[in-house]
């Protein structure tokens, strides 16, 4: 909590005190020019009209992932309100007072700061608290790109449905925008240089911690990251354990860092060293292929293929996968797999009338996922997009009786659900290996060695159980991990 509560602190001021240093002496400037005062309220109105995750992924490309592109982001959304305030509160300032500034012989400058600024003063705190509220929420999405921050308890709860989770990270966001609130309405009181003392100060110290944790980094550590729930958590909690049993490397941990694109993004960009990822995942959305390379591979030709386009293409070295086939399925509940004679998915031709499917984005839009099975089946039915936490949530109360699932998935087991059997092999192998740069494995040969122990290990039914025992039992993943690696004398 202290960790997430700080950074969510640190992207948060320092994206306000950005803000402020542009919009505030643009909205000067622009003052006395009402054609180009209209022109910039116009560009900083259609900017906050950019969303926030579309915004997120824009700067992905340029600046890579992490605090960066959110506090860029975040600074594009504050613009408009303390732009918006700072000139209006100028503009309304009455013109006879303007007058006797001018009689007394004031200076702009000094007109400025004796006059029209703690005469507008309460206007411009007024849009800084609305920029910093609007802050502070947008912060949580913060977690999708491994910024961390409070957002990252709101989607570990979404994804292992535990509503204290959300709660925490709802709450604690929210107690942080009435605090700061408070501070500024505080610092609205004291005169204006000391609040610039202040807020210099402020950054200042978030500037030096920042540079002090980069310096004090240690220089044989090694970052691994993983995707978002409890499957990637378990297995880069083992990573560490294998690499620490065997070496002197300190393993940094960066857990639910956010989706395949972003990890991947952070691995070539050298933010983090290794994460889990998967060989149908590497063919079908990282790695540039032929149509005719990727007809009926078996899991082996997957991975070969998967590993030499990595090196050939990026440069990255693709370790041994893990026995466990976490491929797509499409899942029903019992009952109505019984009522309706399910066992293929060729079977769903014959009851297309009655399907109500809930699915996530990603297989929705997945050559290899629903467009796959609808061209390959014959099935036309038309899903509602559901985020992969609720589409389970949704089966078992009756408000759909179709979702696409993991093999591994824990809520298959939770829920007692069927999966329908793949009969014309649609869905390719998604074994689960750790991926690196080759220039890590070059340098810490050790570590491939830790790694490649997972080799050919972990079965579907006990990959299952684990995420049972996290999701389900709400275990420890590092536990769970930890249980495994002692139980298959994986550890020294």
């Amino acid at each position: 909590m202290i960790q997430a509560l700080w950074q969510h602190l640190g992207i948060s001021v320092i994206s306000l005190l950005i803000a402020m240093a542009i919009a505030i002496p643009l909205a000067i400037w622009v003052e006395k020019h009402d054609r180009l005062a209209n022109i910039m309220l116009q560009i900083t109105s259609v900017l906050q009209t950019i969303p926030s995750l579309a915004l997120l992924g824009l700067l992905i490309p340029f600046v890579g992932i992490g605090s960066v592109p959110a506090v860029i982001a975040l600074v594009v959304y504050a613009l408009l309100p303390i732009f918006q305030n700072t000139y209006i509160g100028i503009q309304e300032i009455d013109p006879s007072i303007e007058e006797a500034a001018d009689a007394f012989g004031m200076s702009r400058m000094r007109k400025l700061v004796k006059v029209e600024l703690p005469i507008a003063m309460p206007v411009i705190i007024s849009g800084i608290r609305t920029a910093l509220v609007m802050i502070i929420g947008t912060a949580t999405l913060a977690a999708l790109i491994g910024a961390g921050g409070l957002g990252t308890f709101i989607l570990l709860g979404i994804d292992r449905n535990n509503t204290s989770l959300v709660l925490i990270g709802a709450i604690a966001s929210a107690a942080l925008a009435l605090i700061l609130s408070y501070l500024i309405h505080v610092l609205q009181r004291v005169k204006i240089r000391y609040s610039l003392i202040t807020l210099a100060v402020i950054l200042l110290g978030f500037i030096g911690y920042g540079s002090y944790k980069v310096i004090d980094q240690p220089a044989d550590e090694v970052v691994i990251a993983g995707k978002l729930g409890s499957e990637p958590d378990i297995l880069i909690n083992m990573y560490k354990e294998l690499i620490e049993d065997d070496s002197n490397v300190k393993v940094t941990l960066k857990p639910d860092f956010g989706k395949t694109s972003f990890l991947f993004s952070a691995l070539r960009n050298n933010q983090i060293d290794i994460y889990p990822e998967f060989t149908g995942t590497v063919l079908e959305s990282l790695v540039k292929v032929n149509s005719s390379e990727t007809k009926n591979l078996s899991q082996q030709q997957t991975y070969q293929l998967a590993k030499r386009k990595l090196a050939s293409q990026y440069h990255l070295k693709y370790l041994k996968p893990m026995k466990y086939n976490n491929t797509y399925a499409l899942a029903v509940t019992k009952k109505f797999a019984e009522e309706n004679g399910l066992k293929d998915i060729s079977d769903l031709s014959g009851i297309q009338d009655k399907i109500k499917a809930g699915m996530t984005l990603e297989f929705i839009d997945r050559s290899d996922g629903l467009r796959g099975v609808k061209k390959l089946y014959g099935l036309t039915f038309t899903p509602q997009s559901m985020s992969p936490d609720l589409r389970y949530g949704a089966l078992h109360d009756g408000k759909v009786n179709l979702v696409d699932a993991y093999s591994t998935d824990s809520q298959l087991r939770q829920y007692n659900l069927v999966t329908l059997k793949d009969n014309k092999n649609l869905f390719p192998a998604y074994q689960g290996a750790p991926l690196m740069s080759e220039k890590l494995a070059k340098k810490h040969p050790e570590i491939v060695t830790s790694l490649n122990k997972l080799s050919n290990k972990i079965s579907e039914k006990q990959m299952r159980e684990m995420n049972y025992q996290v999701n389900v039992l709400k275990r420890s993943p590092k536990t769970v991990a930890h249980e495994y690696l002692i139980q298959h004398h994986l550890l020294k």
